[in-house]
């Protein structure tokens, strides 16, 4: 079965065509990150704006790719939320456009079950099951994943996602958008042992996260130091350092309490704040502690991609699921525990 998946939940348009028998033939992704840092962040009408204007072409892009036709595809696949509902819209149209068009299948992903597949498009995939951490600009979960739609969660984050709070600590550093990579890039000469911010929700029992207080933390700690005119950019980067050690020993810190509950010896990292070095690294040793290992997809799929939707489509499409060609489907907000298990494997 070979599948078109759409991904156009926020601010990148994401197209990719896998094939059940063959894996990922072609993927294209058009980021929106150079237009939206103008504004700081990303701007929900501008970002529906460049869905319309980029979809087309980069479908087109992947057919040539992948040396076919739009005739030859046997589904589409897109995400269907959770996401900003304008650009949600634009890919559920097109999605059930074609469907009507070419009389295909089509179905709606859920973005978020969409990066919890995404180490799958590797070699060295996981098998089923396994505990995930979902971080990303939107979301910060942990998740025991038993197989498609067998999902129990674990802990989530209360307040700001982990991907959110790089983006205002970068916001404050004076560092462009997005703030994940830019944050990481200057805590690189950062002095580790300078400043040491807290470690939210981790002298307590439990697995949510909390990241609001280290972002008040860090404002705080950059205002004192400007008031004592020590706001130098080595100051800069020391408490990058410090931020960045401290989401990241909060995140490993929950993750191995995740596999001591569960007993699992798999972790699966996903989203777009998966591909912070530190925390590969981090993640990796406290795996090899507990005999478990770490899986995650190489860095271009780390982000929102069209790829990561099209084999989660296919794998729901595989089990006979299907939605009514027509019936779009944009949900901004949709947790992830309400998904269910295929009818059939």
């Amino acid at each position: 079965m070979r599948v078109l998946g759409i991904e156009t939940s926020c601010d990148e348009t994401g197209v990719a065509i896998y094939d059940t028998e063959r894996g990922l033939l072609a993927d294209a992704l058009y980021s929106q990150v150079a237009m939206h840092a103008e504004y700081g962040g990303v701007v929900p009408e501008l970002a529906s704006r460049d869905h319309t204007r980029r979809l087309l072409p980069l479908i087109q892009q992947v057919l040539d790719d992948a040396g076919m036709s739009r005739h030859e595809l046997d589904a589409i696949a897109y995400t269907a939320g959770p996401g900003l509902v304008g650009a949600l819209m634009v890919g559920a149209s097109t999605a059930h456009g074609m469907a009507r068009a070419l009389d295909l299948p089509v179905l709606g992903v859920h973005h978020m079950e969409g990066h919890l597949m995404a180490p799958m498009l590797e070699d060295s995939a996981p098998d089923f099951p396994f505990v995930a951490l979902l971080v990303s600009g939107g979301h910060t979960q942990l998740v025991e994943v038993q197989g498609l739609g067998r999902y129990r969660l674990l802990g989530e984050s209360v307040d700001d996602a982990a991907g959110e709070a790089f983006d205002k600590a970068a916001k404050m550093l004076g560092l462009a958008y997005p703030g994940g990579p830019q944050v990481a890039a200057l805590a690189e000469t950062g002095d580790p042992t300078r400043f040491r911010f807290p470690r939210p929700m981790t002298d307590r029992p439990g697995l949510d996260f909390s990241f609001s207080g280290l972002k008040t933390h860090t404002l705080t700690t950059l205002r004192q130091l400007e008031q004592a005119n020590q706001l130098d950019e080595q100051a800069r980067a020391d408490v990058a350092r410090a931020f960045e050690e401290a989401v990241v020993d909060t995140l490993v810190i929950k993750c191995r309490r995740a596999l001591d509950d569960t007993g699992l010896k798999r972790l699966v990292m996903a989203g777009g704040v998966s591909a912070n070095a530190r925390l590969r690294e981090r993640l990796a040793l406290e795996a090899e502690k507990r005999g478990a290992r770490v899986f995650y997809p190489r860095g271009r799929f780390c982000t929102d991609n069209g790829a990561m939707i099209a084999l989660a489509g296919a794998l729901r499409l595989l089990a006979g699921e299907r939605d009514e060609v027509g019936l779009m489907k944009a949900v901004p907000r949709w947790p992830m525990e309400r998904l269910e298990a295929p009818a059939s494997p």
